[in-house]
C-alpha cells in the first residue's frame, strides 16, 4: 500500500515537486520578509509619526489578519489582471506576513537589551553604529533567535495554504494523492511526516549555530 500510494506511477517524483514549490516559497518569503521587516522595524520605533504609525497599522493589519485570507484578497483582488505567477503571489504574501512578526521580534529584542551598556559605550566615544554592532546587535540576536526559528517553521506551515491559489505545493500534492488512491489516512500522515522532518532539521539548523557560537565564545 506504501509503494502505490507514495512511489508507484512516478507519485515519489510528484511530491519531491510540491515539496520543492514549499520549499522554494518559504526561502524566498524569509528572506524578502526578514529584510522587509528590519525596516519596517525601524519605522516602528522611530520617533517620527510619519514613519512609525504606518508601521504601527501595517503590523497591526498583518498580524492579526488570517494568512489565507491576504493570500486570496492579493490573488483574486489586488493583482487579479497582472501577469504575476501564482508562487510570486504567494511569495509576496507570506513576505508580508512574515515580515510583520519579524518586525515586532526586532522591536521587543532590541527594547530588552541592556541600554545602561549603550549609554556607557557612547560615553566613552563609541558611535551610534558602533555601539548598536558591538553592544546591541549581540543582545538582540540572543534574544530574538529561539522565536525567529519559531517564525521559520511557522512560514513553511503557513505555505500549506498556497494550495487555494492553483499552487501545487507539498500540501495539494498530498491530497491529489489522497484522492486518486483513495487512502486519505495513510497519505496525509505521510504528508504530516514531511512537514515534521523539515521543521526538525530547521531546529538542528538553528541548534548546530548555536554550538559553533559557543565554541568560537573558547
Amino acid at each position: 500500500m506504501i509503494y502505490d500510494i507514495f512511489i508507484k506511477n512516478d507519485a515519489w517524483r510528484t511530491i519531491l515537486k510540491g515539496l520543492s514549490t514549499t520549499l522554494e516559497i518559504s526561502l524566498l518569503a524569509l528572506i524578502l520578509g526578514t529584510i522587509f521587516g528590519a525596516v519596517v522595524c525601524f519605522m516602528r520605533m522611530n520617533n517620527s509619526k510619519i514613519l512609525k504609525l504606518p508601521a504601527q497599522v501595517y503590523i497591526s493589519i498583518l498580524r492579526g489578519s488570517p494568512v489565507l485570507m491576504i493570500l486570496m484578497l492579493l490573488f483574486y483582488g489586488v493583482f487579479a489582471e497582472s501577469d504575476l505567477s501564482p508562487v510570486t503571489v504567494a511569495v509576496i504574501t507570506f513576505s508580508m506576513h512574515t515580515s510583520a512578526h519579524v518586525a515586532e521580534l526586532l522591536r521587543s529584542s532590541i527594547s530588552a537589551t541592556d541600554k545602561n551598556q549603550v549609554k556607557a559605550a557612547r560615553a566613552l566615544g563609541f558611535s551610534k553604529i558602533q555601539a548598536f554592532k558591538l553592544i546591541t546587535l549581540p543582545q538582540m540576536t540572543k534574544i530574538a533567535k529561539p522565536v525567529y526559528q519559531s517564525t521559520v517553521v511557522n512560514l513553511i506551515q503557513w505555505t500549506s495554504v498556497a494550495g487555494y491559489v492553483t499552487i501545487t505545493d507539498l500540501t495539494r500534492v498530498i491530497n491529489n494523492i489522497a484522492a486518486r488512491t483513495m487512502q486519505p489516512m495513510i497519505t496525509i500522515i505521510g504528508g504530516l511526516i514531511i512537514y515534521l522532518v523539515i521543521s526538525y532539521l530547521v531546529y538542528g539548523i538553528f541548534a548546530l549555530t548555536d554550538k559553533r557560537g559557543s565554541k568560537n565564545k573558547f
